[in-house]
């Protein structure tokens, strides 16, 4: 039976205790490439859900209570554990989410920096003292941690965005229940789980479940003790989280960080070697399976010729295949439904009379590297969210035309502008509607102690760094009258 740092992969940190779960429902745990059945795991209940809530609310107060030093040294000690084991973690990821073996390394990377950023906010929970109107009265405002967290994270980098939202809530003296989508439970469930809980998290402070959607994800939202529930995915099903959260019993915040769209603008005076190198790697990396994978490319007419010759040279170059040997760049698709979402995606961009520029194989789950040109706004690949290895490319008229393009959908997560006019450029950005905008560099960023989040469809909140301290705690006005 296969393992994680002494627990086994079927199991669940319930209450304290690892588990199995309490359904009468169990789900194989596939690598997406070969088939291979990683764990079969007995489901969790609504019971379980709700015995790991009532557990957390019940240890968070001793747990906030700790000197911040303390929980500190506990958030240090977990990075720790992220490098100490980086080569289990990246095997996890590779076999359960088909990363390719130098993304899962990346995603370990990105998940120990935003623990490690998030060590720093025990000591940066900082109220403030406000003059009173009225005399002889003094009002103080206290930071403090909302209380229990329900975190509900995708299948495209598991590790690291169940830990982006665990680890800022842990350190700010909440309890966390971590829901991780169901194809990748392990490395975005039990191990975010089980490293904090190693490090010194007290066990029903942290904990996990996994279960069919269907059976508890309305109850994990509903529930009365989570105070925020912090989810990742979709925006068609963070619009139902949130409705949940306001309408389906005690109302709570969410933090939404749901779909993407982003453009990648090449501007006439562009380093166009720059962009198409920059804009294959943003495309096609894991797969396209990014909210921040470049999903459009912008070109003005000036250079567009140029770029896409350049552009497919480039793309040509990119390796599909074997997630685990470490040369290749496009794995596999992470299950059949999607996989025959983007087969579709495919056939309806020839259907609307897009330019099959690069036409890749595929193999199994693996689709190789698709470039269509003469796109334009009204066919699905220059609206919707593609999540998958195939890019668009559309011809702007002049600068303005192609910000308008770029402000065409409902999302705005991510965008990048490609100019050597970097102060022009600045400008540029501010124009585009989103959330980041990345200038000579790829629409795929994300800093630590960065503000990250969008706006539109593209969600609610923000994540990293002061952001996230405002997002995972209260402000709670005390005022005092002495006289």
């Amino acid at each position: 039976m296969f393992t994680f740092s002494g627990i086994e992969l079927e199991q669940q940190l319930i209450a304290g205790t690892w588990r199995t779960g309490s359904s009468q429902r169990s789900a194989s745990d596939i690598n997406p490439y070969d088939d291979s059945v990683i764990a079969e795991i007995p489901l969790a209940s609504a019971a379980d859900v709700d015995e790991a809530y009532v557990a957390a609310e019940q240890a968070q107060p001793k747990w906030a209570a700790l000197a911040p030093a303390k929980r500190a040294a506990i958030m240090y000690r977990a990075a720790e554990l992220l490098e100490e084991k980086r080569d289990e973690i990246v095997d996890l990821l590779i076999a359960e989410s088909g990363s390719t073996r130098s993304k899962a390394n990346l995603e370990v990377s990105l998940a120990a920096g935003i623990t490690r950023e998030a060590a720093s906010f025990p000591a940066r929970m900082h109220g403030r003292i406000s003059p009173s109107n009225t005399p002889g009265k003094e009002n103080r405002v206290y930071r403090v941690a909302k209380g229990v967290v329900g975190v509900i994270s995708p299948w495209n980098f598991p590790l690291h965005l169940s830990i982006r939202s665990v680890a800022p809530a842990l350190a700010l003296g909440n309890a966390v229940v971590i829901k991780a989508a169901s194809d990748t439970p392990i490395t975005g469930g039990l191990i975010p789980a089980r490293i904090f809980e190693e490090a010194g998290v007290p066990a029903a402070v942290i904990g996990n479940v996994t279960g069919a959607g269907s059976e508890i994800g309305d109850d994990f939202v509903t529930h009365a003790v989570p105070k925020l529930i912090s989810f990742t995915g979709s925006t068609p099903v963070g619009r139902r989280v949130g409705e949940l959260a306001i309408n389906g019993g005690p109302m709570k915040n969410v933090s939404l960080e749901l779909g993407g769209n982003a453009p990648l603008v090449v501007l006439a005076d562009a380093d166009v070697d720059k962009a198409a190198h920059d804009a294959a790697v943003g495309s096609f990396l894991h797969q396209g399976q990014i909210c921040m994978a470049v999903n459009r490319v912008i070109v003005d007419a000036a250079v567009y010729d140029e770029f896409v010759e350049k552009f497919v040279a480039a793309a040509k170059n990119i390796s599909a295949g074997d997630p685990s040997d470490g040369k290749v760049v496009v794995g596999p698709i992470i299950n059949d439904s999607q996989l025959e979402s983007v087969k579709s995606k495919i056939t309806r961009a020839k259907e609307e009379g897009a330019t099959v520029a690069l036409e890749g194989d595929i193999a199994g789950r693996v689709i190789s590297p698709h470039v269509f040109t003469d796109v334009t706004r009204d066919m699905e690949l220059a609206r919707d969210e593609i999540f998958g290895p195939i890019i668009g490319v559309m011809k702007a008229d002049d600068e303005a035309h192609a910000i308008e393009l770029a402000n065409d959908p409902e999302f705005g997560l991510s965008a990048a502008i490609y100019s050597t006019d970097i102060d022009h450029a600045s400008q540029v950005a501010l124009q585009i509607e989103s959330g980041m905008v990345h200038i000579n560099d790829l629409t795929v960023n994300d800093e630590p102690h960065v503000m990250f989040g969008g706006m539109k469809n593209s969600g609610l909140g923000r994540f990293n760094g002061d952001w996230a301290i405002e997002e995972f705690t209260d402000d709670r006005w005390i005022g005092i009258k002495r006289s």
